[in-house]
């Protein structure tokens, strides 16, 4: 097969270009679980630290299972995609109670773990146990498309299972060069998501850098920014929110998101959706039980959540009586306590704005 001459420069290059990355001077399989788990839908540079500080926290499967979930929380705080934090904590449970604690060494029972689907299982597989597992994520899609020339969308099943299938046989081949016993599978695997990560970017690709650029269809057809094909973006929808701090004898009141659904468990002032023509006032009395109260403009915070654009307007209430919201999951803290809390990255920048 052509494509299979890529392997060895690719190898060569990445042992020559490869970032200095902490995950990677590890064969610990918990470690690189954990970092691949972070690395989804983050970027490498934010995922440093708080992986460095995980690894600090929680050095084994055990002191994960172990761990308090709301402490666990608050560690992957900014980190967004919670519900990965929480599998996490259930998959390392599985470990102990399943497998003693030893995380699994065959993709068949790393794969039967909470949160863990086929590119992570691939990951953890090919990089910690240096196994043929092939592994294609957004960077190695970009690398093959461009590589082998395909004009079709890259989220087409036709399209996702030939990809799958290339990298398998390109991990392969590349264990069948392995005459020196290097970790030619776990490093070919990393070289391709590399290489996708610093030369054949999405946009403005450093194809003079790149060392299969003579191997390199799109480059030859002049259509690198024009592969890999991606599908219509999904329409972006506005949402508007009213948020309040509830203030009375220098405490505030806070309220915990129910344990399912976005952000669950997280905790947040009281807010609601509300539609262009809202009025704060007649919301806070509606849904506060607050009678007749002055609202204090805090700050406007714009965040977006997958499709939505959420804008969220904040006002601070200071109550001369102490307000009825038992109908609120909540609880009356110190503003002191508010930056222990796992809070909504939203109702963070509250916070940050409450306090400054």
């Amino acid at each position: 097969m052509r494509v299979r001459s890529i392997v060895i420069p690719l190898l060569k290059w990445f042992s020559e270009n490869s970032r200095d990355l902490p995950w990677r001077k590890t064969t610990d399989p918990y470690a690189i679980w954990v970092s691949e788990i972070m690395l989804q839908q983050t970027q490498v540079k934010t995922v440093i630290p708080y992986w460095e500080r995980w690894m600090k926290r929680f050095p084994n499967i055990t002191s994960l299972a172990n761990s308090n979930e709301d402490e666990l929380i608050k560690l992957w705080e900014g980190l967004g995609y919670y519900s990965r934090v929480r599998n996490m904590r259930k998959a390392a449970k599985d470990i102990v109670e399943v497998y003693g604690g030893k995380f699994p060494c065959d993709l068949k029972h790393v794969l039967s773990l909470p949160g863990v689907g086929r590119y992570t299982g691939g990951a953890i597989c090919s990089i910690a146990y240096n196994q043929p597992e092939p592994i294609v994520d957004g960077n190695v899609v970009r690398v093959l498309t461009r590589l082998i020339g395909i004009e079709e969308s890259s989220k087409s099943k036709s399209v996702v299972d030939r990809l799958w299938s290339v990298a398998a046989d390109l991990v392969k081949h590349s264990m069948s060069l392995n005459k020196s016993k290097q970790r030619n599978a776990s490093s070919f695997n990393q070289a391709m998501m590399e290489l996708g990560a610093l030369v054949c970017t999405p946009r403005n690709p450093l194809c003079a850098n790149c060392p299969l650029k003579g191997r390199c269809i799109a480059r030859k057809k002049n259509k690198v920014e024009i592969i890999p094909v991606m599908p219509k973006r999904v329409r972006l929808t506005k949402r508007r929110f009213f948020g309040f701090v509830v203030c009375w004898r220098n405490k505030i009141f806070i309220q915990r998101r129910p344990r399912l659904g976005v952000n669950a468990g997280f905790w947040e002032f009281p807010n609601w959706e509300v539609d262009t023509t809202a009025e704060a006032a007649h919301v806070a009395k509606a849904n506060l039980s607050l009678g007749q109260v002055d609202l204090d403009p805090l700050c406007i915070i714009n965040h977006s959540i997958t499709r939505y654009r959420n804008r969220l307007e904040m006002f601070v209430i200071e109550s001369t009586e102490k307000p009825s919201l038992a109908k609120l999951n909540g609880q009356w803290i110190s503003e002191s306590k508010l930056e222990g809390l796992p809070l909504t990255s939203a109702h963070r920048k509250v916070v940050n704005k409450l306090i400054s």
